[in-house]
């Protein structure tokens, strides 16, 4: 039976927070609503003390930045944004239209048609996330969208520079230098200067995660996230050091990020907490990453591998690394998840900064009925019918006729028994 050596805070203290947020965005929003461009620049004003002429980046202002961006580091950026684009174009090319005769004259079919425009963010606030920029910019322009508008928040009193190329480079039709719920409302709803897209996607902090949550069903999104999540499940074939490296290093995302340890060996976890409080005396982000482990980190010892999946899957991690004898129990057997990777050769960083698969990904248990951003989610799958002989038509048609008037809809009942008296001959 699995034993937790260490817990977080509970389910009821997190609500509390949530629900604060909750009434910010929503106030936030309406108005945004209500006032447009006049809102966004006060919230800009007040959150991020950024108040430009305009928030669109001309092509002058994108040059700027691209010239501050030193060649090594521009290189860098094309390496990753190939690695994604690689990748988004494999998953493409499985999706694939279809059409089939069904029964002698009836053709259904279905189109992958892109959505038109997509709003991206990209978080910048505290850490400036250029690899978001490629996770969904790339992404969507390897679908096909039509228009793509991103927006990102000042970082140090201006638009970051490494962010704005990233953002260019990866296709971007728009770019604006505007964060927080202001960018999330003034994309999904619109304003005077901001043309409205259809879908939104990216990460960010609690108050744009709430803001698409509240968007969504005007808007279109990639999912509900939440602070980022860890998950290692590891055995006595790895050490305390590589676990407490890879546990600190997603905690560094914010003060509420879990970091969540599983083992079969409690003198692994043992080594690991000891080695955890080393290595916070040492990161230069340990102000963050040992708020978020104090209050959501947790150690769970568990019996054997077969329980390890079991609690694995209760959690569904955003991210869960596995290191143990048998990697591929876990990826045969293991079901919600938001991204696995396999073996202490792979790590959470390479994911989310360069190794070509999507960072954008569940969580708060959300892996169990989704997966992460991907190509398929900037398309939408269509479906339509022909029905090509006058036989075919009063046949479908005497079946859809007697179950509509099974469920009591005479009107549709009524589409069908037109076709059947125009089409069906001696039948009819």
């Amino acid at each position: 039976m699995a034993r937790w050596l260490k817990t977080g805070r509970t389910d009821e203290e997190r609500r509390e927070d949530d629900d604060k947020v909750r009434a910010t965005v929503e106030t936030t929003l309406a108005e945004i609503e209500a006032r447009g461009d006049a809102a966004v620049r006060e919230l800009s004003e007040k959150f991020d003390k950024w108040s430009p002429a305009q928030f669109r980046m001309s092509d002058e202002d994108i040059a700027r930045c691209l010239s501050e961006v030193s060649e090594r580091d521009l290189e860098d950026i094309k390496f990753a944004q190939a690695q994604v684009r690689n990748f988004a174009q494999k998953q493409k090319d499985a999706l694939q239209d279809i059409e089939v005769e069904t029964l002698p004259g009836v053709i259904l079919g279905h189109k992958n048609v892109p959505v038109n425009a997509v709003g991206s963010y990209v978080p910048g606030g505290k850490y400036p996330m250029v690899a978001s920029a490629h996770m969904s910019v790339v992404t969507a322009k390897v679908a096909g969208v039509k228009r793509i508008a991103t927006c990102a928040p000042p970082y140090e009193g201006r638009p970051n520079a490494a962010i704005v190329a990233a953002q260019h480079l990866g296709g971007a039709d728009e770019i604006y230098a505007l964060g927080g719920i202001q960018a999330i409302g003034a994309m999904a709803i619109g304003t005077e200067t901001i043309a409205p897209i259809d879908m939104l996607v990216g990460p960010g902090n609690a108050f744009v995660a709430e803001a698409k949550r509240q968007l969504f069903g005007r808007v279109g999104i990639d999912l509900f996230a939440g602070p980022t999540e860890t998950l290692i499940l590891a055995d006595e074939t790895v050490d305390g050091e590589i676990c407490a490296a890879d546990l600190l290093g997603q905690a560094e995302h914010g003060p509420n990020s879990p970091a969540i340890l599983v083992t079969d060996s409690e003198k692994l976890a043992r080594d690991t907490m000891a080695e955890i409080e080393r290595q916070l005396t040492v990161l230069p982000t340990a102000a963050v990453a040992s708020v978020a482990w104090a209050e959501y980190g947790q150690v769970i010892v568990v019996e054997d591998l077969d329980e390890m999946v079991k609690v694995a899957d209760e959690i569904a991690s955003e991210h869960v690394q596995v290191m143990t004898r048998d990697d591929d129990k876990f990826l045969a057997e293991m079901t919600n998840y938001g991204a696995l990777f396999l073996g202490p050769r792979t790590n959470v960083a390479y994911g989310d900064k360069v190794i070509g698969t999507n960072h954008t990904l569940p969580t708060r248990k959300a892996a169990r009925y989704t997966g992460g951003l991907w190509v398929g989610k900037f398309m939408k799958t269509c479906t339509y019918q022909r029905v090509l002989t006058d036989e075919a038509s009063a046949m479908v048609g005497e079946y859809c006729s007697r179950l509509c008037a099974l469920e009591g809809f005479m009107g549709h009942k009524e589409q069908a028994d037109i076709r059947v008296r125009r089409y069906g001959g001696k039948n009819a």
